[in-house]
């Protein structure tokens, strides 16, 4: 049910043990801060805010892969709608989630953590190519591995990409991290008596339309009985908290 206060942060069930690997989901739109220009491109603020919080959740002992969208720099389906073939409006913003996670590895650098980007479309320069036991072998040794160019097929959304990969690496959950602080019956920027959910599951999700990521990223995710949690980026320590196992954000589970 529907939950109006602040989820109990104490540690429950058998998250009391943290997690051990973690599929961490950031939309373009994360990195691009909250005023004037800013909410295009990158800004260097939050970058190394998001950056130093990634840092403190690979410090308390659990491995990060990410998966970075693009929508700060270009959005393939409002490209599409204005004229641009929507396979060639994909790979565009394919490119535009390399440019983050190219972003973010080199912030994770600057403060002193390992990081590697691989890319499902092939950039030698620049990135990996994907390869999941490389990507698992960088993990174990304690590196930060951001997937970008989602799965490198057009039609599919970097949603369904971080749900893809979180199954491929065995994570032990995708936590989508947002503006707001789980996911609510209503938009709670429009409605002020909008509630909050402690946990539902993908069934309700989808019923309901609560907009959390998009069907095929779901159902993936439901399918593979992988956990998800949906909860604040800009609250500081929550990412690190949820870690450790304590109870922040909404739960979305298969049952």
């Amino acid at each position: 049910m529907p939950n109006d206060s602040i989820a109990n942060e104490t540690p429950v069930g058998e998250s009391k043990k943290g997690y051990r690997r973690i599929l961490l989901k950031l939309s373009g739109e994360a990195l691009a801060g909250s005023e004037g220009d800013s909410k295009f491109g990158i800004d260097a603020q939050t970058l190394n805010d998001v950056c130093k919080e990634i840092a403190a959740v690979v410090e308390s002992g659990t491995q990060v892969a990410i998966v970075v969208g693009g929508g700060n720099f270009f959005r393939g389906i409002s490209a599409s709608e204005s004229g641009i073939e929507r396979a060639t409006a994909d790979y565009i913003g394919m490119l535009a989630t390399v440019m983050n996670a190219l972003a973010i590895q080199q912030g994770l650098k600057q403060i002193g953590l390992g990081a590697r980007v691989q890319s499902a479309i092939p950039i030698s320069p620049v990135s990996e190519p994907y390869v999941r036991l490389r990507a698992l072998k960088h993990l174990n040794l304690g590196r930060v591995v951001i997937f970008a160019a989602g799965t490198g097929n057009p039609y599919f959304t970097t949603d369904t990409a971080a749900s893809l990969r979180a199954a491929e690496i065995n994570a032990d959950v995708l936590v989508k991290a947002t503006k707001v602080d789980g996911v609510y019956d209503s938009d709670p920027a429009q409605n002020s008596a909008a509630r909050r959910y402690d946990r539902v599951t993908y069934d309700e999700v989808l019923q309901k339309r609560l907009g959390v990521m998009d069907a095929t990223a779901i159902a993936l995710c439901r399918d593979n009985n992988l956990d998800m949690r949906v909860l604040s980026i800009n609250e500081e320590g929550a990412l690190t908290r949820m870690a450790q196992g304590h109870n922040i954000g909404t739960v979305i589970s298969s049952s």
